[in-house]
């Protein structure tokens, strides 16, 4: 019987062996407020008895900054960024000279909770918006024939046995590859996670979705009320497929813009240039990554990488005076701040308030996608997310500030087995 199989230990928690399936899933960009208006409006019955009757709603932080890359790696090891490494979706290489896209396995400095999972036997599924996410999400698990199911719905219709471990996802979910700027590619998640719960059924769980919604529509327009009416649907559907459903967010969504709808932007690299002169600093903006028509590279988050011998304290001053700057931190400050890799960040940490982003210069942003007012992220303004439990959470510390890489101890440890 897997309920009598031993705990699974992995980055310093150990994490009871499921009865019955455990879905975790991670609402890309889900301010709380998404969730309670499309209740308050009715179109999440599913959700509106689980809130009510059925079981948990809490809320937590996630990581800061609050973006994809770190969250989501954050929720599937348990750990933060000071531990797994990836500290946001792109960072400066200063000994290599190099900006990277923070997608690399190798970039990873510990193993999933789904790795420890697979050693010990147990069948495990990721499905993800972006395949960005794919491979890191992946990082070594056996995949082919018998192994984990892993693959993204925008390259779903390139998935083989040995890359995804499952063939012909198509015409398993019945749609087709959805556009990556869609509410679709996100619903594709869904489909498909209720299809692999009716055949494979899989231990473990993962179903992470795009912002892509989020970015474009306010809590409680019809545009976000119709995609949360859509995933409450596929919810009802894999509980009642008998699965313990864990949702979180990665981060939460804000609205980034003035009274007449142009960003409220802080060109941050203008700003070094006229302190320092040109060049002699770079500022990097970790919410960069190949997806950028709907955020233009905006969010409310930088690190800048300062030359030999720069004054530190001075410069944290001179911008902190900024209109807009909320926070700015020296690195080792700001790292145990947000529980971040000290050499994966620069000599300064910014974060502004919470209607305001951070560019480098006007002419390395493309804002000609922005076809609605900015809504973006990246800020403390952007931590608290939902934690929500299908059934019952018990013996939680009350003292103990909740993080959305707390999800999967609750869903294993904290729900009646």
């Amino acid at each position: 019987m897997s309920a009598q199989k031993p705990a699974v230990s992995i980055n310093g928690r150990d994490y009871r062996w499921p009865e019955r399936p455990r879905v975790v899933v991670c609402i890309d960009g889900s301010e709380p407020d998404y969730i309670e208006q499309a209740v308050a409006a009715g179109v999440m019955p599913w959700m509106k008895k689980v809130i009510e009757q059925q079981g948990s709603d809490l809320r937590a932080h996630c990581v800061v900054p609050s973006f994809t890359n770190p969250n989501n790696i954050s929720i599937v090891t348990g750990v933060p960024p000071v531990v797994h490494g990836i500290c946001g979706n792109f960072y400066y290489d200063r000994e290599n000279d190099r900006e990277v896209m923070m997608n690399e396995p190798e970039l990873l400095r510990t193993p999933t909770i789904f790795k420890a999972f697979q050693d010990a036997g147990a069948r495990v599924a990721i499905v993800t918006a972006k395949d960005k996410l794919r491979r890191l999400l992946g990082n070594e698990l056996k995949l082919g024939e018998g192994g984990a199911i892993c693959f993204s719905s925008e390259k779903s219709d390139q998935v083989t046995l040995a890359d995804n471990g499952i063939e012909n996802v198509l015409d398993m979910v019945g749609m087709e590859v959805p556009s990556v700027y869609s509410a679709e590619l996100s619903e594709f998640i869904f489909a498909a996670g209720v299809k692999l719960m009716e055949t494979v059924r899989p231990d473990l769980m993962y179903l992470s979705t795009t912002d892509y919604i989020q970015h474009k529509f306010a809590p409680g327009s019809e545009g976000a009320n119709s995609f949360y009416a859509m995933m409450d649907k596929y919810w009802a559907q894999l509980d009642a497929l008998g699965a313990v459903i864990a949702l979180t967010a990665d981060h939460g969504m804000n609205a980034k813009h003035d009274a007449a709808g142009d960003p409220n932007i802080i060109y941050l690299q203008d700003e070094m240039d006229r302190i320092m002169g040109e060049a002699a600093a770079r500022v990097i903006l970790p919410i960069t990554d190949p997806y950028v028509v709907h955020h233009g590279a905006l969010g409310s988050y930088a690190t800048v990488y300062l030359p030999e011998g720069a004054d530190v304290e001075a410069l944290k001053a001179e911008l902190a005076a900024i209109d807009g700057i909320d926070a700015v931190y020296g690195n080792q400050e700001g790292c145990a701040r947000f529980d971040l890799a000290a050499d994966r960040m620069g000599d300064l940490i910014l974060v502004s308030s919470k209607h305001v982003v951070i560019g480098t210069t006007a002419s390395r942003h493309d804002l000609s996608g922005l076809t609605v007012p900015l809504r973006s992220h990246g800020g403390v303004t952007e931590q608290t997310v939902p934690l929500i439990v299908s059934q019952p959470v018990v013996n939680l510390d009350q003292a103990r500030q909740l993080h959305n890489y707390d999800i999967f101890n609750l869903a294993l440890n904290h729900v009646g087995h």
